[in-house]
């Protein structure tokens, strides 16, 4: 059987349960999809995936307050760096990176009118992003490295074992999109934002961990 076969059939079985959904004073929507990195975060990740999972509470048929729970993982590319050590073990360097992202937001949520089973809808809502970055290295060495979506800069050279590591920051963001709702099937597309802390070097100049993300969602809702 086809994928687009499957996936005709997966809508046509969802839809007569369209009415009944819309009804509900209280919703439950899980997903998953791809998340890209956009801007200056896009050169330290490649893009990664993500799962949500939510309430909504209906207020009406147009107007809904959601309540979700994200996860972004994005894995980095392999970065090498000069070993500037007198007498190095090793002329090069790997670090390898990922940036984990936990999201819980607080959406507004306005539907379309109708009682057909595809309705299109919008959100938007403020957030609180928990960003964790993981470095490792198979190698020892003295480096030289800056980039603030690593969390870390030393523009002068220092030790691996001062850069790999965990890294953690909490930052406010915010959220707008929208999608499709085909009964209880949805795909959904966001923008999310970052209001991160700036990283300061040690002599003096600072650097901005602000970053935007762009996640396609597909998933159900009830």
């Amino acid at each position: 059987m086809s994928r687009t076969l499957i996936l005709s059939t997966v809508i046509a079985l969802a839809i007569p349960f369209a009415a009944q959904a819309q009804d509900k004073p209280v919703q439950i929507n899980f997903g998953g999809g791809v998340s890209f990195p956009v801007g200056d975060v896009g050169n330290s990740f490649d893009t990664g995936w993500n799962f949500a999972a939510g309430l909504t509470f209906n207020t009406n048929e147009v107007v809904g307050l959601q309540a979700e729970y994200q996860f972004h993982r994005f894995n980095g590319p392999e970065r090498v760096f000069n070993n500037v050590a007198p007498s190095p073990g090793t002329d090069r360097i790997l670090i390898e990176s990922n940036q984990q992202m936990n999201v819980v937001d607080f959406n507004v949520v306005l539907r379309a009118g109708g009682t057909s089973g595809v309705r299109g809808y919008l959100l938007a809502g403020p957030g609180i992003y928990w960003r964790k970055v993981q470095l490792t290295t198979p190698s020892t060495g003295i480096i030289t490295v800056c980039d603030p979506y690593w969390y870390v800069c030393y523009p002068t050279p220092v030790a691996t074992d001062a850069i790999v590591g965990d890294r953690t920051a909490t930052d406010f963001g915010v959220n707008v999109g929208g999608g499709v709702n085909f009964g209880a099937f949805y795909v959904e597309a966001r923008y999310h934002y970052v209001f991160g802390e700036d990283i300061q070097a040690p002599g003096g100049q600072t650097y901005s961990t602000k970053a935007s993300y762009f996640p396609i969602t597909v998933g159900f809702r009830f």
